[in-house]
């Protein structure tokens, strides 16, 4: 599973990261960066989930 991780700059300086791969992973930071790690936490818990949910585990997941 690949996954593509966008971002953008708010006015006020904050970076939004989003995966639209994974409905409603989204989230904030001060920098690119720490944007960039609070989406990854979200996305591994949805993938979680997802493999729960559906039993089954891909080989590989790959956050670009």
């Amino acid at each position: 599973m690949d996954y593509e991780i966008a971002f953008s700059s708010e006015d006020d300086g904050r970076w939004i990261a989003t995966i639209e791969a994974l409905p409603g992973v989204l989230a904030y930071g001060a920098t690119k960066d720490e944007a960039r790690c609070n989406v990854l936490g979200l996305a591994l818990q949805v993938v979680a989930e997802l493999i729960a949910t559906d039993h089954r585990a891909p080989d590989v997941i790959c956050f670009r």
